[in-house]
């Protein structure tokens, strides 16, 4: 929904639509799938972002009325007072998203659900990102869009003249994980609105959790060792999905930068050894002090030496 929030091309189209579009939507049970997995994922009185939050229906009735505090934001001044009237348990705000501030860390989940669809490329590319980084760590984002590789499209949505730019499947996928998020769960699935002027329309759901990021002591770490690449964390801090399948706990912050840090104070206990020579962030085995055994179970004469045995590389 690009362009100025009053008097935008995707505000006129909304505000034309009203409730016909919720009653168009009402039958996705792709979308109701979609809210039950956020559901079962929350944290009670989770804070979630609604973006293109249309009338309130279904995401943040469904979401405020399992106790969580619902923001829906959207261009569009009649759906936004559609939705505070239909949804008085959420907030909703006549916003444009592109332009309100999103601070990092501020939300447990945000919904995206085919509000992209009148932004450029680079506003959607820019958006994802953004709304990835203004989620709490381990917070979810669920988004779903119409899966055309379209720019710019002038065509008619239930009788509204639209200006459409979307991306391939495999590409939205790919702007999701670049923006830092893993897809765990996606649906393909045609939906026709109930609409007289609607066609048949591909739908694309994806539910995707937040990467871990550093926590602000393994941060500070990175920042005194003057790399961004690799950071320190305990398993409390990390959580298990930081862990390598060596269960070294690292993260992982910039992909592509090749240094990497020692845990301070130069202990290397095993599990948590990263080589400071490897070009890739190598986690390696600590030197072990035991000498190598020579045939029948006897130390080998003069072989006592430390032996490092590096890990398997993980990229």
């Amino acid at each position: 929904m690009g362009g100025e929030v009053h008097g935008s091309p995707a505000a006129a189209v909304f505000d034309a639509l009203g409730s016909d579009y919720e009653k168009a939507f009402a039958s996705s049970a792709a979308h109701r799938a979609s809210l039950t997995w956020l559901l079962e994922r929350l944290s009670p009185g989770s804070t979630v972002l609604d973006v293109g939050s249309g009338t309130g229906r279904p995401t943040a009735a469904t979401l405020a009325g399992a106790g969580h505090t619902v923001l829906g934001v959207d261009v569009s001044p009649v759906m936004v007072e559609i939705a505070s009237r239909q949804v008085p348990e959420a907030e909703f705000r006549c916003d444009d998203v592109l332009r309100m501030p999103l601070p990092e860390g501020s939300y447990d989940a945000v919904c995206v659900y085919f509000s992209l669809l009148q932004m450029t490329r680079a506003e959607q590319r820019e958006l994802v990102r953004r709304l990835t980084a203004a989620l709490r760590p381990g917070g979810l984002l669920v988004l779903a869009t119409v899966p055309l590789d379209v720019e710019e499209f002038d065509g008619a949505f239930m009788g509204q003249p639209v200006r459409v730019t979307s991306f391939a499947a495999q590409d939205v996928i790919g702007m999701v994980r670049e923006a830092g998020l893993t897809v765990e769960r996606e649906e393909s699935t045609m939906f026709t609105p109930s609409h007289p002027e609607a066609r048949p329309e591909p739908h694309l759901f994806l539910h995707c959790p937040a990467r871990r990021r550093l926590t602000p002591a393994a941060r500070a770490v990175t920042a005194r060792a003057g790399s961004p690449c690799v950071a320190w964390g305990s398993a409390r801090e990390l959580g298990p999905a930081a862990r390598t399948p060596d269960s070294m706990q690292i993260t992982k912050v910039q992909r592509g930068d090749a240094r990497c840090t020692r845990r301070p104070g130069g202990g290397m206990p095993y599990g948590t050894g990263i080589s400071r020579s490897c070009a890739c962030a190598r986690p390696v085995r600590p030197a072990s002090t035991r000498p190598p055994r020579g045939p029948g179970g006897a130390a080998a004469a003069g072989r006592g030496r430390s032996i490092r045995r590096a890990a398997p590389c993980p990229r």
